[in-house]
C-alpha cells in the first residue's frame, strides 16, 4: 500500500512538472499579438521614416550593421528561413551608440514583403503599415 502511495505521488509530481514545462514552452512560442500589432509609417519616429525610405532605396546606411541578417532568436516574428529577415538601426538623437530602435524587414532587400519596428531591442515588434 505504501509503495502504491509513493508511486501515485511520483506520477502526480511528473504530471505537474510536465504541465509546468509545457506551459513554459508555450510561453516562449511566437505570440501572434506581438507581430500582428501594427504601426503606421506616420507613427514612426522621424528617423524611422528615414530608415524605412532608405531600405526601399537600398541605402546608404550609417552603420555597417544595417542590412545584416536578423536571426529572430526571440521567435516573436513569424518563423522563416534564416536570411529572410534583415535588421536596420533607427538612430536615437543624442546617443553615441546604436540605441535600441530597429526596423526588421523580411523578403527582398529593397522590396521587402513586410517590415517591423521595435523600440525595445527586439522585446516586441509592430508591423509597419505604409
Amino acid at each position: 500500500m505504501v509503495q502504491f502511495k509513493n508511486l501515485k505521488l511520483v506520477i502526480t509530481g511528473l504530471c505537474v512538472a510536465a504541465a509546468v514545462m509545457s506551459g513554459a514552452l508555450f510561453a516562449r512560442a511566437p505570440a501572434s499579438a506581438d507581430w500582428q500589432t501594427t504601426i503606421s509609417l506616420g507613427e514612426l519616429p522621424k528617423q524611422g521614416v528615414q530608415i524605412y525610405t532608405l531600405i526601399h532605396q537600398g541605402g546608404p546606411f550609417a552603420t555597417d550593421r544595417d542590412g545584416v541578417v536578423f536571426g529572430n532568436r526571440e521567435r516573436l516574428l513569424p518563423l522563416k528561413k534564416r536570411g529572410y529577415y534583415l535588421e536596420y538601426t533607427v538612430p536615437t538623437p543624442g546617443l553615441s551608440h546604436r540605441g535600441v530602435k530597429r526596423i526588421v524587414c523580411g523578403g527582398q532587400r529593397t522590396l521587402p514583403d513586410v517590415c517591423y519596428y521595435t523600440a525595445d531591442h527586439y522585446a516586441s515588434f509592430r508591423q509597419i503599415v505604409p
